[in-house]
């Protein structure tokens, strides 16, 4: 049996567990995409990225 990585919404953590070890709250199984050498968002995840950087003083 294979372990997913699950996460808590509430919380904002991950976990392996059906419940959230600090809140209580159900987890939700969160699976990162799969990779793609043809990244067609790519350049739109960094734009986006660098915006918030910039916003928050850090770039």
């Amino acid at each position: 049996m294979v372990n997913k990585i699950k996460y808590c919404e509430k919380c904002k953590r991950y976990t392996l567990e059906e419940k959230c070890p600090i809140c209580g709250n159900q987890t939700i199984s969160k699976v990162p995409p799969r990779f793609s050498p043809v990244d067609r968002t790519g350049k739109y995840r960094r734009q986006i990225k660098k915006e918030l950087l910039k916003k928050e003083g850090l770039l």
